[in-house]
């Protein structure tokens, strides 16, 4: 008997069941390793193989194996997942697989209904499938029931961890499966699972926290990549349809009635069940109206959904049902909402407005398509304003285009992804579970909590002096209170934050406004989404790719009433875009200089590079990081991804005076302009001595500064927020390593 079928016997009944039900010949390759870990070890497991290759029935068939052969007493398994649409579709595959098992699965996260959530704690068994901010609820006002529901609690999924090392939101999950284990007196064996790690050995690091037991990391063996990848350029204030070579152009009836660029991306998914996302919530609203305007243009039918953070529950989940279902020929415009795990059937193909930030998002993003054995799918379009003839040479330059570029290839030739972030000093979760822990427990002597909340695992580098500052700061200002008896307990201030169930999450939530539809003396007003900023009645905005008209607004209540009306808005929400690695900069130097045919760039696409290229051979930037563009006009092409560039740029800000710089603009990591009293050499001269002795970030933050960036950084003291900044924000290394570079311009 082979190994693969040694593992198939020891399956239930059940899972064989659903394995034939799905006509699989054979385990695949992660199936057989998971089973291989958690069947004959007892260490933890790190699953990270491509979308769609079957991770998560991959850790469940040897998991709900074990549970059927040595059944619990309390909730069995936790799945944790950072999405709550990735929990509903989760746990629709969940039941569909434990329909004959006797297993029970619960999902709860805060748009699940109460009596499922209630029939759980009245007899807590099987699966209990919950996001991070559910799962600290429980952890502070069920402290005492926390035994009860998993006392003999076996298995933590962790799933996407990709997205979640390195951020508040994994750390949080890092100190909720510690506390965790200090109250059942166990650790539960842990199983992460990702499509896109950059670095597995970090990963698996992160995923052992402070449990002391190994990580496996099973090699799974890469299959060849197939992709159908195209790449596609237009000028926008160009009009005529002939800028695209595709064999299916713009519709010769209609011409470019709208953006020639626009037209191409319609015709894209125009018969095909696909995905289009953007790199941020405005640019989807806006492509989604603008989507919407070109088949009313056209008479087309409207298939267009919508998908983001911003929306109602109602319109994302009739999104993701409408995706699922195969008889609907739909397409959805999308931010990260849809990047992850959500399994949406047979999707023909992706369409990816401009470049995405990562090599991981990129892989994610391509993976939504191709599945059920055909390849994936993606056209990626770049729309970019026309030259005039006095624009910089920075600005001549198709940075997204470039960098789309280089992110495949870093992908094609080193199969590279972006190594896992770490946050040494992440102050405002400090803070949070600060109250948390001391919610959840009653008083404690401030070494108690400093021990306790300091042992968890992502506290381990900040200091008891660091903490005892923190400490100090909360007690006044009433988030902290100091018993008779020298004990701690939460403060009237700490009070109000814990009685908001927001508090339960730590990234930054604004207080917005909810949008409604409707008349709302009938209670017949449907919710559409929420918006920052409310404009006065009268007004219009856009949101769920339409344009509305403010009827009425209930400020204190956070309400605002709207009717539809016609056309197309721009709607803007604050926000942060990602950073770029230094390797992606890089590699965008290498696309200049080198002379490679990428058989994925479409006519436009080639055409445009072609130009960038004679560009960068004729001035020279991918030669010589500074340039002269005129009298006193310089440019620095560092070549340095975000942390490390705005290291640089915070240096040069800092010596502005004793490097003669001034005026200085930027476009995100791309390059410098500024102006220089003196020469180029002579700047370089000084810049070298400058950094002569190193760069010191914490002295790149101004004693006056206040970087506020998580959610609770307003309420930590301004010293820990820069120390924070500089050790988390900022990398010199690469900085430092660049301004050494420069001397072999002289």
């Amino acid at each position: 008997m082979t190994e693969a079928d040694r593992i198939f016997e020891r399956f239930p009944p059940f899972i064989k069941e659903f394995i034939f039900k799905n006509s699989w010949e054979s385990l695949r390759p992660v199936q057989m390793a998971a089973a291989r870990t958690l069947f004959e070890t007892d260490h933890h497991l790190l699953l990270t193989s491509t979308t769609a290759s079957g991770k998560t029935e991959a850790a469940f068939f040897p998991i709900l194996t074990e549970l059927c052969e040595h059944p619990a007493r309390t909730v069995a398994v936790l799945y944790i997942a950072p999405l709550k649409s990735l929990i509903n579709d989760q746990f629709g595959r969940m039941e569909e697989l434990l329909q004959e098992s006797g297993i029970p699965v619960t999902h709860w996260h805060g748009d699940v209904a109460a009596s499922r959530k209630k029939r759980l704690l009245e007899t807590p068994s099987g699966i209990l499938q919950i996001t991070p901010e559910s799962l600290e609820s429980m952890l502070i006002n069920r402290s005492n029931d926390i035994v009860r529901i998993f006392g003999d609690l076996r298995f933590v999924v962790v799933d996407e961890v990709h997205t979640l090392t390195g951020s508040d939101r994994g750390n949080q999950i890092l100190c909720q499966l510690s506390r965790m284990a200090r109250l059942i007196g166990h650790q539960p064996r842990r199983v992460g699972l990702s499509a896109t790690i950059g670095d597995p050995e970090a990963a698996a690091r992160w995923l052992a926290g402070d449990s002391g037991i190994p990580v496996d990391v099973p090699p799974i063996p890469s299959e060849g990549i197939r992709w159908r990848l195209g790449l596609e350029h237009f000028f926008f204030q160009n009009d005529d349809a002939d800028q695209s070579s595709d064999k299916n152009p713009v519709s010769p009836q209609t011409g470019a009635e709208i953006d020639v660029g626009y037209e191409y991306m319609y015709d894209c998914v125009r018969d095909k069940k696909a995905l289009v996302f953007s790199n941020s919530r405005e640019e989807t609203e806006y492509l989604t109206a603008t989507l919407r305007q070109i088949a009313a243009r056209r008479g087309e039918p409207d298939i267009f959904l919508i998908h983001h953070g911003n929306l109602s529950a109602a319109l994302r989940e009739d999104a993701e049902l409408r995706m699922k279902d195969a008889e609907q020929h739909v397409v959805t415009c999308a931010t990260v909402t849809m990047e992850l795990g959500i399994d949406i059937g047979r999707l023909e193909r992706v369409l990816q407005s401009d470049a995405p930030t990562s090599v991981s998002s990129f892989l994610q993003r391509l993976g939504r398509s191709g599945r059920r054995g055909q390849p994936p799918e993606m056209m990626m379009v770049f729309r970019e304003e026309d030259p005039l003839p006095n624009t910089p040479l920075p600005q001549l330059m198709p940075w997204g285009l470039l960098r789309a570029i280089a992110i495949v290839q870093l992908y094609l030739e080193e199969r590279f992804i972006e190594p896992p972030r770490e946050k040494t000093m992440p102050m405002s979760l400090l803070f949070h579970q600060t109250l948390s822990n001391l919610a959840a427990s009653g008083e404690l002597t401030p070494k108690r909590l400093a021990d306790r909340v300091l042992a968890l695992p992502p506290f381990s580098q900040v200091s008891r002096e660091d903490y005892r500052m923190l400490m100090i700061s909360m007690l006044e200002h009433d988030y902290l209170e100091m018993t008779e008896e020298k004990g701690l307990i939460v403060g009237l201030a700490g009070e109000r934050l814990l009685r908001s169930f927001q508090f339960y999450a730590v990234f930054k939530d604004s207080e917005d406004f909810t949008v409604r539809c409707g008349d709302p003396e009938k209670g017949s007003a449907e919710e559409i989404g929420t918006i920052t900023t409310p404009p006065p009645v009268g007004d219009r905005f856009a949101l769920a790719g339409r344009v509305w008209e403010v009827e009425e607004l209930d400020i204190q209540r956070r309400l605002v009433y709207v009717h539809p009306v016609a056309g197309k808005m721009e709607v803007s929400w604050p926000g942060d875009y990602g950073e770029i690695h230094t390797r992606i900069l890089e590699r965008m130097r290498r696309v200049l200089q080198e002379d490679t045919v990428y058989p994925y760039l479409k006519e436009n696409a080639a055409h445009r590079l072609e130009v960038a290229r004679r560009l960068a051979r004729n001035t020279g930037i991918t030669e010589r990081m500074l340039l002269h563009l005129g009298g006193s006009t310089y440019c620095l092409f560092p070549w340095l991804g975000t942390r490390s560039f705005r290291t640089l740029r915070r240096f040069l800000v800092k010596n502005a005076g004793a490097l003669g710089l001034s005026g200085m603009e930027y476009e995100g990591c791309c390059y410098l302009k500024f102006h220089l009293a003196g020469s180029g050499e002579q700047f370089i001269h000084r810049l070298l001595e400058a950094a002569s002795g190193g760069i010191q970030p914490e002295a790149l933050v101004a004693p006056s500064e206040l970087p506020l960036f998580d959610k609770y950084d307003a309420l930590i003291p301004g010293e820990l927020l820069r120390r924070a900044y500089a050790a988390d924000r900022l990398f010199a290394p690469e900085a430092e390593a660049r301004i050494a570079a420069l001397a072999g311009e002289l």
